[in-house]
């Protein structure tokens, strides 16, 4: 097939990221509550409890993870924008 058949462009198609991505920190709060409520909602048996209690502990606890990473990132991402910021304000005009 010659080059001049053949279409090419610089765009590339990437897969959708995953569903919790566009979250931001609110949602990750939103999402910690969440899977604190589903544990209680499986402590106390309430109706659509699994039959046993550690599927619906460890799918409460995966919920919750999600928002504890989202948070966890947010917090390092702010403080590492704050630490450049800090060194941009600090360094010598060389002047």
């Amino acid at each position: 097939m010659a080059d001049k058949d053949v279409e090419q462009t610089d765009e590339r198609d990437h897969a959708p990221g995953p569903w919790w991505a566009g979250l931001g920190t609110w949602g990750a709060v939103a999402l910690i509550a969440l899977g604190g409520l589903a544990a209680a909602w499986v402590f106390f048996r309430l109706p659509g409890t699994p039959e046993r209690p550690a599927s619906g502990y460890y799918q409460a606890a995966r919920v919750a993870t999600v928002g504890l990473v989202i948070v966890g990132c947010t917090l390092l991402g702010r403080r590492r924008g704050r630490a450049a910021a800090t060194e941009e304000t600090n360094e010598p005009d060389g002047t």
